[in-house]
């Protein structure tokens, strides 16, 4: 029966971007969609260039969580664990946690959100049955495979949703183009800063090294001892440009509609509200559905990454079919729902500042990452070639000026 889908090319190819795919994935969510809009609706088309940057980091540093995975049977944590100490492990570990905890609740509003606008129910009834959702997958013996396979039909659908508003939004090409040419506008800062810490999430990429070790163990990964793959792939580099690609056309988007009408974003689905107006329902609703599928793949795969990394933090591994594991990822998603349920739809400025405090966060990771994957006796044929370690020098780099420069805005302005 699974001879033929085996044997077709479009299939395997799909099946292989898995981990790229949930990475991806987790990284655009409700929030995201909302910084990204208020970046077009606000600044028009001039902060284009952030989204090249931002990927350009990310598939960097995702392309080194792929290579540690592949590198070492131990997890990214256990070799911290063993080369820095316990305490770094733990730190980062529930530090990761805590901000998948914190994210957790603008995915559940954004899923609430998307449908009751298209039905006009109750948002909080969506919220418990999105996350219950959620929660009875954790229940399948094959949870990774199901986790890959939703995440490819999500992003496909907002892939499809997302690309049919940029044709209903008419943008201008020129203003495009010139986009692309460096510049900040005067009070972009702190929105910028909050698109290059979801963006460039070094939390999604340091998830990307079990990804792939989850895949390996299940032998949908194997790679000879040159480093190349001999069955399947991680597809990190096709995700994370699916990922720019979903930006880039939102803010394309929010400059089009939104900015010609002076219209202010307070939440994800704003968009959706100008398009109806202008281009009827059926825009506004396809908007809703790419909308929905960034909450709900979010909400999976953002409460599957902090789970994890806490169960193996605690010393109880990383493996997806664990009970330790799974009852973490569980717990995500009910206090996500709980925050969601208590107060509602999230202000912008909530979450605005709830990325700009990850950054104080990530430098720490980036550094973790980038320190073992110099290293030749864990790496191996993996280590980084010089191309990484320029880019994700200077990605670390950014990162340190960021979290600076949040200190400066927040404590001594």
């Amino acid at each position: 029966m699974n001879e033929p889908k085996a044997k077709n090319p479009l299939v395997k190819w799909l099946l292989s971007l898995g981990p790229g795919i949930i990475t991806a994935a987790l990284v655009f969510g409700p929030s995201k969609i909302t910084i990204t809009s208020k970046l077009g609706a606000v600044y028009g088309y001039s902060l284009l260039w952030i989204v090249a940057v931002a990927i350009l980091f990310m598939a960097v540093f995702t392309n080194i969580g792929e290579r540690i995975g592949l590198a070492d049977s131990r997890s990214l944590l256990s070799i911290i664990r063993e080369k820095w100490s316990k305490l770094a492990a733990i730190i980062i570990g529930i530090g990761i946690f805590l901000v998948a905890t914190s994210f957790q609740a603008g995915n559940s509003v954004g899923v609430g959100i998307a449908v009751a606008e298209a039905s006009a129910t109750s948002t909080l009834t969506w919220i418990i049955v999105f996350n219950l959702i959620g929660i009875f997958f954790l229940f399948f013996r094959k949870f990774y495979g199901i986790l890959e396979k939703l995440m490819i039909l999500l992003v496909g659908i907002m892939l499809f949703s997302f690309i049919t508003t940029l044709f209903f939004a008419k943008p201008d090409v020129m203003g495009i183009a010139q986009g692309f040419v460096p510049s900040i506008p005067l009070g972009s800062e702190g929105l910028v800063i909050a698109f290059m810490a979801s963006c460039f999430s070094i939390t999604g990429a340091f998830y990307q090294a079990y990804l792939v070790q989850e895949r390996k163990r299940r032998g949908a990964l194997v790679v000879d001892g040159e480093g190349k793959h001999q069955t399947g792939g991680s597809g990190s580099l096709t995700g994370i440009i699916i990922l720019g690609i979903m930006s880039a056309v939102v803010l394309i988007c929010a400059a089009a509609v939104l900015n010609p009408q002076g219209i202010s974003v307070t939440s994800a689905s704003d968009m959706a509200k100008a398009l109806e107006p202008l281009f009827g329902v059926y825009a506004s609703d396809m908007f809703l559905v790419g909308l929905f599928g960034a909450s709900f793949s979010s909400l999976v795969g953002n409460a599957t990454l902090g789970g994890t990394l806490l169960s193996d933090a605690l010393g109880y591994g990383s493996k997806l079919d664990s009970p330790i594991t799974r009852v973490l990822i569980g717990l995500v998603m009910i206090c996500g729902s709980a925050i969601a349920a208590l107060f509602g739809k999230l202000p912008l400025e909530l979450i605005v500042f709830a990325q700009s405090i990850t950054i104080f966060l990530v430098p720490f990771i980036g550094v973790a990452m980038f320190s073992i994957a110099n290293r030749k006796d864990v790496m191996g044929v993996y280590v980084n070639n010089s191309f990484s370690k320029i880019i994700g020098g200077l990605g670390l780099a950014v990162l340190f000026a960021l979290a600076i420069y949040n200190v400066y805005d927040m404590f001594l302005k």
